[in-house]
């Protein structure tokens, strides 16, 4: 059976605080269908992640996050967490990179607190998108119209909402993933 991943470079951008599930099972299921997944962070080493109320285990950084040019992947995964994207959005570079993936059209999958990035990139404006509840209101601030729905997607931006979404989120993801590089391969 083929997988629908083989050749897919994906990019993980994730700093400390990230939620656990938010990036392991997605990028579990994203490997079981041949996907190249490289974790990205703005510090070499390992990253510490929270694991609902606690924090969880420590993941290895693949590339730092000085080094990652959109151009070099064909996707991007925001996973959630509180700490994580709330740090991120303060990072100019962090907030480049989701920009720059934007404009280039490419697939950018958001999880729970991840639409903050998209906020701070400025990327949402009259896009149909969905997150933890808590951040409604910034999305819609942002111009987005907020679902209350377990995926949204609008056109190459991906969202889902918590936890609980990640079965239908990386079903989602996987399908738009699998498109990224469906003219490269022809």
């Amino acid at each position: 059976m083929e997988k629908k991943l083989q050749n897919v470079k994906i990019a993980v951008l994730a700093t400390d605080g990230f939620e656990e599930s938010e990036l392991l099972e997605p990028v579990e299921a994203w490997r079981r269908q041949g996907a190249d997944v490289t974790i990205i962070s703005p510090h070499l080493g390992t990253i510490k992640s929270f694991k609902m109320k606690n924090w969880g285990k420590d993941i290895p950084v693949d590339m730092e996050l000085s080094h990652a040019k959109s151009s070099d992947f064909d996707a991007l995964h925001l996973p959630g967490g509180v700490i994580n994207p709330d740090t991120l959005r303060m990072n100019p570079e962090a907030v480049k990179l989701v920009r720059d993936f934007v404009q280039e059209e490419k697939p950018v999958a958001a999880i729970c607190h991840g639409p903050w990035l998209l906020v701070e990139a400025d990327v949402v404006r009259g896009r149909a998108v969905t997150s933890w509840p808590s951040l409604r209101t910034d999305l819609i601030n942002a111009g987005a119209t907020w679902l209350d729905e377990q995926v949204a997607q609008d056109v190459n931006i991906i969202t889902s909402r918590k936890p609980d979404d990640i079965p239908a989120y990386c079903e989602r993801t996987i399908a738009a993933f699998s498109m990224a590089t469906e003219g490269a391969r022809t």
